[in-house]
Order: structure tokens, then C-alpha cells, then sequence
């Protein structure tokens, strides 16, 4: 099993700069992608960042050249650093992972809010 809990959500100004944090806990040396995804009310949950265990990462044509996605082992912890902030930004932001086998995991959700 692995336990994830994000932190790091909050209200911003446009242009103002988040940073999202997914700790994992428990089997973490089976967790093959780690992601951020984001669902504003209405809308279908999308994905946002990537990050594989080889370290490539996958950004959303969105956020491209805003938003960095990285990852410390040592802590097994996954940051979204969130810069240029938009207020079509705004959004619950869900940690994801996937572990050998199939196996996937959410974290509880972190709100992002941008706005004036």
C-alpha cells in the first residue's frame, strides 16, 4: 500500500506562484509515475504533470514553461512548483501514483485558487 498526502494548496494572485507537495508513504519503491492531476467544478479531471522513476517528465500544453514538476527520493516527496498563476488555474489539484501490478493511488486533494 502506499499513503499519499498533499499540502501546499492555497489562494494566490494572478501571476503569484504556488508549491505543491505529495509525500508518499509505505511501498514507495513501487511506484513507477508519480502525476498531478486538477478538476475544476464542472470540468473533468485533467492532467497537469508527470514524472516517471527514470525522471522524464510530461507537462499539459497548459501549463508548459509555468509549472515544474520534481521529485526529492530522499524524501519521497513530489513537488509542483506553480509559477505565472492564472486564474483558469484554479482547481482542486490531485496527487496520483502508479505502482507495479496496476495499482493506482490518490491523494485527498489540494485546493489551488487564483484570483484578485
Amino acid at each position: 500500500q502506499v499513503q499519499l498526502v498533499e499540502s501546499g494548496g492555497g489562494l494566490v494572485q494572478p501571476g503569484g506562484s504556488l508549491r505543491l507537495s505529495c509525500a508518499a508513504s509505505g511501498v514507495v519503491s513501487t511506484i513507477y509515475t508519480t502525476g498531478w492531476y486538477r478538476q475544476a467544478a464542472g470540468n473533468q479531471r485533467e492532467m497537469v504533470a508527470t514524472i516517471i522513476r527514470g525522471g522524464k517528465t510530461d507537462y499539459a500544453d497548459s501549463v508548459k514553461g509555468r509549472f515544474t514538476i520534481s521529485r526529492d527520493n530522499a524524501k519521497s516527496t513530489v513537488y509542483l512548483q506553480m509559477n505565472s498563476l492564472k486564474p483558469e488555474d484554479t482547481a482542486v489539484y490531485y496527487c496520483k501514483v502508479d505502482r507495479v501490478l496496476g495499482y493506482v493511488h490518490w491523494g485527498q486533494g489540494t485546493q489551488v485558487t487564483v484570483s484578485s
